[in-house]
């Protein structure tokens, strides 16, 4: 497949390690980007050049830049005009942070006349955005230079100094859970999804092989069909792929991924995996009972509680899987030395890399869309 003239060409040189998963970052671009979406190419552009000047991909930045961003998203001021002034709101808001997102937050968006493909989109070309700031910065990093940044937009986001939400229960009233678990948990959306019978043959086999069409997450996602086509292949050649990083170790880097972002529903799911995986549930959970203080836009103040008592190589991998997850990733050149140190090779190392800037995508995506809650046998036990 020829890397196409409209991405970033940096990413052409983690081709060779899994090249399915650069195929399906291209596709996923292509289907955001260059195909029919129900918002035009240069307000997408430039809500995407706002999510990398809050990550501080300069690349990115300057990529979005060049493909024509609206001249209305291009400075630090909101927009005048009331459904675009919105958009942006939440494009802030689930860019920086996610995790503070609200039932309200999504209310506000049908009020200023956006609609639920209008949201899920605009969820997914954020956590898209998220991931793909991290895999040109692994590029880089696997290269041995630092990433070069770009400032952030001069502007508090709307959730700036807001508490999160910890009353235990969802906007239905289900038990919610606001601790960190293994147990298993269900998730409740916020936005409409299709009904099964209403999925179109296109939406059905966006599913690619991920989950049934019963499952409401990816009916919702199914909006956006060609877009989560190319996300579910990227997370099975992520996730699934042959060689390189041992399961294990890619659950492990995705569960740590989920607690920097502050992502419960996540972090069960891929530390349960962690543990089938390594047989090490103590160590595991460690991970998820580890605290971390935050600031005013919910972004963890130091990383080191993550990796207190663990061995050496989980250690690295969990402090280089934390930094690469922070809003402005901190991973730098100096880890990824101490990675190679401990034997990884650039296979291990990319798998790390694509593993934790996955769920910088489908962190963003649970947190933004829905909430978490314990299965009814469960929160009745």
């Amino acid at each position: 497949m020829r890397i196409s003239p409209t991405v970033p060409e940096s990413i052409a040189s983690l081709r060779a390690a899994k090249p399915e998963v650069v195929e399906q970052t291209l596709a996923a671009y292509t289907a955001l980007y260059e195909s029919p979406q129900v918002i035009e190419p240069a307000l997408l552009h430039g809500f995407a050049r706002t999510v990398a000047r809050w990550q501080g991909n300069a690349q990115l930045s300057d990529w979005h830049l060049a493909q024509g961003a609206d001249a209305r998203l291009l400075g630090d001021e909101l927009p005048a005009d009331a459904k675009l002034r919105a958009l942006v709101e939440h494009v802030d808001l689930i860019t920086v942070s996610p995790a503070l997102a609200t039932h309200e937050d999504q209310h506000v968006l049908p009020v200023a006349g956006v609609t639920p493909d209008e949201i899920v989109l605009l969820s997914q070309l954020v956590a898209f955005e998220s991931y793909l700031a991290r895999m040109l910065d692994g590029d880089a990093l696997l290269a041995g230079t630092a990433p070069e940044r770009v400032d952030a937009p001069a502007r508090a986001t709307v959730a700036a100094g807001r508490s999160k939400d910890l009353s235990g229960r969802t906007i239905a009233g289900l038990a919610k859970p606001t601790e960190y678990t293994q147990e298993q948990l269900e998730w409740s959306p916020w936005v409409a999804a299709p009904d099964e019978a209403e999925l179109t043959a296109e939406q059905v086999d966006s599913f690619a092989a991920k989950a049934t069409t019963n499952s409401v997450y990816f009916r919702l996602l199914s909006r956006v069909p060609a877009v989560l086509k190319a996300r579910s292949a990227i997370d099975n050649a992520v996730f699934l792929g042959k060689g390189g990083l041992p399961r294990a170790e890619r659950e492990l880097a995705a569960a740590v991924a989920s607690r920097v972002n502050d992502c419960i529903y996540c972090a069960s799911v891929h530390s349960r995996k962690a543990t089938f995986q390594s047989k090490r549930h103590d160590d595991v959970q460690r991970v998820l009972d580890a605290g971390l203080a935050r600031d005013a836009d919910w972004q963890p103040t130091s990383l080191d509680a993550l990796s207190d008592g663990q061995d050496e190589r989980w250690s690295a991998i969990i402090r280089f899987a934390a930094s690469l997850s922070t809003l402005r990733p901190s991973a730098t050149p100096a880890q990824i030395d101490e990675l190679r140190a401990l034997g990884l090779d650039d296979a291990e190392l990319f798998d790390l890399v694509g593993s934790t800037a996955f769920f910088a995508w489908a962190n963003r995506l649970m947190l933004s869309l829905g909430e978490p809650n314990w299965p009814a046998a469960a929160a009745s036990s």
